[in-house]
């Protein structure tokens, strides 16, 4: 028996029953640029980066769900614009200087940045002041790199049952923030062998005593950027 198929970019996909769109086209080893969308996690559609255009109607591939006979668009002018403007909004509202930074070639905005073509800001950086908490013995937190995509507040409430992240705030003061009456992450029961403290796909969450140390070419992205990141195919 044959199963139900869609069409992306004109190309059809078979799915299963409960695929989302973005998870039938990793199946079918089809790329859908995405930033906050993880495997692991059940999706909630905030960043918005995997928008595409189903029956002409603009959704979340990430929290739509595959059926027979739509018709969906990825790679369109207009998308692969919008997306450009997202990650430059993100890229300004925090303070990402991708040459210094430790997460650099394993840093999922960055690289998609880079595939996208972003080569300026092409906004007003907005240069917040945001704390950098290393108390932690094995992690170092940068509050300036967070996208607020929420993997780590999940993750550690989730997987590692331990709820040390939360986001507090609304609107344009919406930011993380840990959970401990001192807001320290030494004062939680984080473990560098935790889920969250490695589900960050930017550089918010680090690992002390091991920065810099592989080398460009080598690099996690480097080896498998995000549009590898589809079944059948080796992920970093």
């Amino acid at each position: 028996m044959s199963r139900p198929r869609f069409t992306l970019d004109g190309v059809p996909v078979e799915f299963d029953e409960g695929q989302t769109l973005i998870e039938a086209a990793r199946a079918a080893h089809t790329y859908i640029p995405f930033l906050c969308a993880h495997p692991d996690f059940p999706a909630h559609g905030s960043c918005r980066v995997c928008t595409v255009l189903v029956n002409g109607r603009p959704m979340a591939a990430c929290t739509t769900r595959a059926a027979a006979g739509l018709t969906v668009e990825s790679q369109t002018p207009s998308l692969h614009a919008d997306r450009q403007a997202l990650v430059q909004m993100l890229l300004v509202e925090g303070n990402h200087f991708c040459p210094g930074c430790e997460k650099s070639g394993g840093c999922t905005l960055q690289t998609l940045g880079t595939d996208l073509g972003v080569t300026s800001a092409g906004f007003a950086h907005e240069s917040p002041q945001r704390p950098v908490d290393a108390s932690h013995p094995d992690l170092l937190l940068d509050f300036n790199r967070c996208i607020l995509c929420e993997l780590c507040v999940r993750a550690s409430a989730d997987v590692d049952h331990k709820h040390v992240f939360a986001l507090s705030g609304r609107g344009l003061h919406k930011h993380l923030i840990v959970n401990a009456e001192s807001g320290r992450l030494a004062d939680t029961g984080m473990s560098v062998d935790d889920v969250a403290a490695r589900v960050c796909p930017v550089g918010v969450i680090l690992k002390k005593r091991v920065g810099f140390s592989t080398p460009i070419g080598q690099r996690p992205h480097d080896v498998a950027p995000p549009r590898t990141q589809v079944e059948g195919k080796e992920e970093p």
